[in-house]
C-alpha cells in the first residue's frame, strides 16, 4: 500500500512541478510587463508593422519536427489608430493562404484585431519593444477544422526586424509552434 502511495505521490508532485514550469518558466510564463522598461525602441504597430513586409518562417508540430516551411508576403497599412495587414502565406508544398487582419490600436497600447479565421476578437498590448496578441483561431477544414487557442508574441530587433514566436494550443496542450521574421520589403 505505500508503495502504491509513493507511486501516486509523485505522479502527483510530477504534474505540479510540470505545471508550474509551463505556468511560470516557459513561453506562458513571460507577461507584457515583463518588457515594459526593457531597454531599446518601442515597438509600435503603426511604424514597425506598415507598409510592405516581407516575412520568413516554420512551423513546428507536437513532437517539435518542422512540419512545414514558407515565405509570407503583406502589406500593412494605417489611418491613425485603425490599420489593416493583408498576408499572402505560401508554404513549401505549395499552398497559399490569404489573410485580412482589421487592427486597432487603443491610446494605452492595447491591441483590438479581427480577421475571418479567427474566432471572436484577438486581444493584445504593446509594452516596450514586445507585443502580445491571444486569439482563437480556426484552422481551414482540409486540416480538420479545429479552433486552437494562440498566443503570438513579436519582439523588435534593434535593426528593425520582428521576431514573431506563436504558440498554437488545444485543450491546453501544445499542437504547434510557429517562429517567423518579419522585416520591412526592400524596394526593388
Amino acid at each position: 500500500m505505500e508503495t502504491v502511495l509513493l507511486v501516486l505521490l509523485g505522479a502527483g508532485l510530477m504534474l505540479i512541478f510540470g505545471y508550474l514550469r509551463t505556468r511560470y518558466f516557459g513561453f506562458h510564463g513571460q507577461s507584457p510587463a515583463d518588457y515594459a522598461n526593457a531597454p531599446g525602441e518601442p515597438f509600435d504597430l503603426r511604424t514597425h508593422l506598415n507598409g510592405p513586409i516581407v516575412c520568413e518562417g516554420v512551423v513546428y508540430g507536437p513532437t517539435g519536427r518542422v512540419t512545414s516551411r514558407f515565405v509570407g508576403d503583406f502589406m500593412a497599412e494605417w489611418n491613425g489608430n485603425q490599420g489593416v495587414m493583408t498576408e499572402r502565406f505560401t508554404y513549401d508544398n505549395g499552398d497559399e493562404v490569404l489573410r485580412e487582419w482589421k487592427l486597432t490600436l487603443g491610446n494605452d497600447g492595447n491591441i483590438r484585431a479581427l480577421a475571418e479565421d479567427v474566432v471572436g476578437e484577438g486581444r493584445g498590448v504593446q509594452s516596450g519593444p514586445t507585443v502580445q496578441l491571444k486569439y482563437r483561431y480556426k484552422l481551414p477544414k482540409a486540416q480538420g477544422g479545429h479552433i486552437l487557442d494562440t498566443t503570438d508574441w513579436m519582439y523588435l530587433a534593434p535593426n528593425g526586424t520582428i521576431v514573431n514566436r506563436s504558440q498554437f494550443r488545444k485543450y491546453g496542450i501544445k499542437v504547434a509552434e510557429l517562429v517567423a521574421t518579419m522585416r520591412r520589403k526592400e524596394a526593388v
